[in-house]
């Protein structure tokens, strides 16, 4: 092919048409109108040699060759806008969207302070968040799409791993719990009715995972997927949630909770931020990962205070 004749307008396109797998929502993504998409539609049929977007129905599906183009074009794509990334980041002017993947946990305590300071200093810069779905979900495609993630853990492929805050597990129950004082007794906590938090992309929770070795078997209640609907049942049941400790402390006025020290030590979790590779000199980023870092920090210090 003579990349001479190549317009790459026409590979903004295709990407769009390969991700939206649909004209018109491909046209108003990139500012078309819908004629024009058809139109370079119809130029990258001819210049590709595949139909790439069939219909089937009422509605369209791409080829397999379009299939297989999605992923590289997607990259080469980034790697073009990488070329025009601008050696600063002006935080007060840009209106940047930032995409987090992170568990509940973690949006109840890292978002109010990042969006108190991203809201006096950046009140353009728009923060997605993700549910947390597991590094199950981490293919290449999607991986492109995220900014960072907060998770406990080994590193992702392709993703840079700093420490964020250290936390520890412990045992929440409502106030007035007819035993929630008792429950620092190890039969006490074994005759205890748990719920247990089983987050997408585990097959249990990591409190039996840590526990099983020891020979101890909680009595499991309540399976829920995450730790705030964990807190909202203990708050108004008697069942005891086993869950990180600055999450109990940061809702125990809120919810009517109590901590309590658990019969075991579970040691100490560490929290962590991982960055795209891509994105490591990507002042944009830099700039978010200095935010996000400072609030790891003033955890800490909070910690130690405390």
């Amino acid at each position: 092919m003579n990349l001479n004749s190549l317009d790459l307008n026409l590979l903004v396109a295709l990407d769009a048409l390969l991700r939206e797998v649909n004209v018109s929502r491909a046209a108003m993504r990139i500012g078309l109108s819908q004629p024009a998409a058809s139109h370079a539609l119809q130029r990258l049929r001819d210049l590709i040699g595949d139909p790439l977007l069939v219909r089937n129905g009422a509605r369209m599906e791409l080829t397999p060759r379009a299939q297989a183009l999605r992923a590289p074009l997607a990259q080469a794509l980034d790697q073009v806008r990488s070329l025009f990334i601008a050696d600063e980041f002006d935080a007060a002017r840009s209106e940047r969207q930032f995409r987090l993947m992170m568990p509940d946990l973690a949006v109840e305590l890292l978002m109010p302070p990042l969006m108190e300071k991203i809201t006096k200093i950046a009140p353009n810069v728009r923060i997605d968040v993700v549910p947390w779905r597991g590094p199950a979900i981490f293919t290449a495609e999607f991986a492109r799409t995220i900014d960072m993630v907060i998770s406990i853990g080994n590193a992702f492929t392709g993703f840079h791993r700093q420490r964020l805050y250290t936390d520890s597990d412990a045992l929440a129950v409502r106030r007035g719990h007819p035993i929630g004082a008792r429950l620092k007794r190890p039969d006490v906590f074994l005759e205890a009715r748990h719920v247990a938090v089983v987050i997408r992309g585990q097959s249990e929770d990591l409190i039996d995972i840590w526990l099983r070795p020891k020979g101890i078997e909680r009595r499991i209640a309540l399976v829920v997927p995450g730790y705030i609907e964990a807190l909202h049942v203990a708050a108004r049941t008697d069942l005891v949630a086993f869950v990180p400790r600055r999450l109990i402390g940061a809702l125990s006025k809120q919810l009517s909770l109590t901590t309590v020290t658990p019969p075991l030590d579970p040691g100490i979790d560490e929290q962590f931020m991982f960055y795209p590779t891509r994105a490591q000199m990507d002042p944009g980023s830099i700039w978010l990962r200095n935010i996000m870092l400072g609030i790891g920090r003033e955890m800490e210090r909070g910690k130690k205070a405390a």
